[in-house]
C-alpha cells in the first residue's frame, strides 16, 4: 500500500508514524531507492526475503515520483513514500533544483527516522538512496547497500564510507573499490524476484507462453531494453529484422513506455511479425519463453538472465561516463554466456553489427545451450537471501 507523508516541497502532511499496534518484534527495514526497474526489483526480493526470515518485519520504500516506481510497486502491496529528490542534472538550475529536492527530502526523512525509527536502511543504488541511508548512517542505524553493477555508480561510492556493508554481484567490483572499503564488500549476487526463481526452476513455457499472447510451439527472441525502454536497441533491431531468417521463431519486443508507439508503427509498415510490449510485470513469463535475448546490460538484467539461463546478445547503455553496464556485460562475454556489441547510437551501424552475430545464433541450438549452461554458471539464486541475512547480521550487532 502507499503512505504518503510530509513533502515539503507541496507543504503538504499525512501521517507517517506507526500504527499504534505494531509491536517491538516487528522491525521496521527501509529499503531507499528507484527511478527505474533496476533499483527496485532487487529490492523488492530483499523484502520478500525478510518477509520468510521475519514474516511480522514492517517493509517500507522510498522511491521517486516517477510513474515506474508506481507502476512496479503498488501490485506488490508493499509500503512505499515518494520522496521529493530528484536527479542532479549538471546546470545551474538542474543543480539547485537537485540541491532543493536534497532538503527537501532530508526533512522528510528525518521525520521518519524519528516517528518511526528502522532498525535497518539498505540502500538500493541511485540518487534516491543517499538521503535516507545517510541520515540513518549518522543516527547509528545499521545501513547497507546493494551494489549490483560491476563498477560502483557515484551514490554507491559517496555511500561507501558511512555504511557497514556493500552487496556486490559481480567479484569484479573489487577491481573498481578503494582499498579502505574492501572490507565492506560482501559478494550477495543481486536479488532476483522470487517469482522468476521459480519460473527458472520449473518453468511452464506453455503457460507463459498464452499469458503473453505468444504461439508456445515457436522459439522466441526476446528485445528488451529494461524497464524503460532502449531507443538505440529498438532501432537497431527494426535495421536488423528484414534481414532475418526467422522460421520457427517469434519476436517479443519490450520496446518501453515511451518509444511502444514508434515501434509497433514500424513492425506494421515493415510487414513485420512480431509482439511488442510497453511493459510488463510478468518477467517470469518472459524469461520462461526466451530462447535468445537482446539485451542492454543492466545488473537486474543480467542477473535476472544468469538466473534463468539466457544466452544473450548484449548492447550496454552507452552513455554512462564509466560505461558500468559496458563492464556488466563482459563479466557474462568471458563466462561465454553473451555476445556484446558496442552501441554506436547509430541504427544502422548497430544493425550492421547484431546481424551477423544474431543471424547464426537464431540457427544454432548446441551454442544456445553452452551459452545458457555459461549463463547459469554465473547465477546466485539465493542473491536475496544473501542481502537480507547481512541486514539482519548488521541489526544484531547493532543490540
Amino acid at each position: 500500500m502507499m503512505v504518503t507523508a510530509m513533502d515539503p516541497a507541496n507543504d503538504q502532511q499525512t501521517d507517517i508514524a506507526p500504527p499504534a499496534a505494531e509491536l517491538a518484534d516487528s522491525p521496521t527495514i527501509v529499503l531507499a531507492g528507484g527511478g527505474t526497474g533496476g533499483h527496485l526489483y532487487p529490492g523488492i526480493s530483499v523484502a520478500q526475503a525478510l518477509r520468510a526470515l521475519i514474516p511480522r518485519a514492517r517493509i517500507l520504500f522510498l522511491v521517486t515520483r516517477r510513474d515506474i516506481d508506481r507502476t512496479i510497486l503498488e501490485p506488490t502491496g508493499l509500503e512505499f513514500i515518494p520522496q521529493p529528490i530528484v536527479p542532479p542534472l549538471k546546470t545551474i538550475t538542474g543543480l539547485l533544483k537537485f540541491w532543493r529536492s536534497w532538503r527537501a527530502t532530508q526533512d522528510l526523512v528525518a521525520r521518519l527516522l524519528r516517528d518511526r525509527p528502522p532498525a535497518a536502511v539498505l540502500g538500493l543504488g541511485g540518487y534516491a538512496a543517499g538521503v535516507a541511508v545517510k541520515l540513518a548512517a549518522q543516527a547509528g542505524i545499521a545501513t547497507a547497500v546493494v551494489n549490483p553493477d560491476a563498477i560502483p555508480g557515484k551514490a554507491n561510492q559517496y555511500l561507501m564510507r558511512s555504511v557497514a556493508a556493500v552487496c556486490c554481484q559481480f567479484e569484479a567490483t573489487r577491481d573498481h573499490v578503494k582499498p579502505e572499503f574492501q572490507s565492506k564488500l560482501r559478494i550477495t549476487g543481486c536479488p532476483v524476484r522470487q517469482d522468476i526463481l521459480d519460473a527458472a526452476a520449473s518453468p511452464d513455457r506453455a503457460a507463459a507462453a498464452q499469458r503473453l499472447g505468444l504461439d508456445p510451439s515457436l522459439r522466441t527472441l526476446v528485445v528488451t531494453g529494461a524497464s524503460q525502454g532502449a531507443q538505440t536497441v529498438n532501432e537497431a533491431m527494426l535495421k536488423a529484422i528484414p534481414s532475418l531468417k526467422l522460421q520457427g521463431w517469434q519476436v517479443l519486443h519490450l520496446a518501453g513506455k515511451d518509444h511502444a508507439p514508434a515501434v509497433r508503427q514500424a513492425y506494421r509498415q515493415q510487414s513485420l511479425e512480431g509482439t511488442v510490449v510497453d511493459f510488463t510485470p510478468r518477467m517470469a513469463d518472459v524469461w520462461s519463453v526466451c530462447d535468445l535475448a537482446i539485451s542492454r546490460a543492466g545488473a537486474s538484467t543480467c542477473a535476472e538472465m544468469t538466473a534463468c539461463g539466457i544466452p544473450s546478445i548484449l548492447m550496454p547503455y552507452p552513455f554512462h561516463k564509466d560505461m558500468h553496464q559496458r563492464a556488466n556485460a563482459r563479466v557474462l562475454e568471458a563466462a561465454g554466456a553473451a555476445r556484446l556489441i558496442d552501441d554506436q547510437r547509430d541504427a544502422i551501424k548497430n544493425a550492421a553489427a547484431l546481424g551477423p552475430l544474431l543471424s547464426p545464433l537464431l540457427h544454432d541450438v548446441d551454442r544456445r545451450k553452452a551459452m545458457a549452461s555459461a549463463a547459469r554458471s554465473l547465477g546466485r539464486p539465493d542473491a536475496a537471501n544473501g542481502v537480507a541475512q547481512v541486514l539482519l547480521d548488521l541489526i544484531a550487532a547493532k543490540s
